[in-house]
């Protein structure tokens, strides 16, 4: 099979079209109300690794359904006025779920760069994340 996109050039046209913000500027933001972290990795990367405290979780699969008010899986946390930072492990997730919620009219939106690992390196603060 011959793909016409790899999921890099994928990445690096979402990535030309979105904000991305840095770990420490992230981490400038973390007591900041009118701010909501959005962790996208999977359920295991949280219970392995944690997560940036206060983040709410989204499973990417499920992002752009509980954005959309008229979605019967519509997450009121969505619809709060704020900017919403995004996240993955190290930035790919993120910047396609960023730029994706750009098509839909959401924002503010923009992502980590280099995502938690970033964060993590960073000095930026964690928490254990269950269930």
């Amino acid at each position: 099979m011959s793909l016409t996109l790899s999921v890099a050039e994928l990445v690096n046209r979402a990535q030309a079209k979105i904000e991305s913000i840095s770990a420490d500027q992230a981490r400038a933001l973390i007591d900041d109300d009118n701010v909501r972290f959005v962790d996208l990795r999977d359920v295991r990367e949280l219970k392995r690794e944690g997560t940036i405290p206060g983040a709410l979780h989204a499973p990417r699969g499920m992002l752009e359904f509980w954005v959309d008010p008229d979605s019967p899986y519509h997450k009121p946390d969505f619809a709060s006025g704020q900017r919403f930072i995004l996240f993955c492990a190290l930035g790919h997730r993120s910047a396609l779920a960023t730029a994706q919620l750009q098509d839909m009219g959401f924002g503010p939106v923009c992502d980590i760069d280099g995502g938690f690992k970033a964060w993590r390196e960073a000095g930026g603060e964690t928490q254990e994340k269950s269930g």
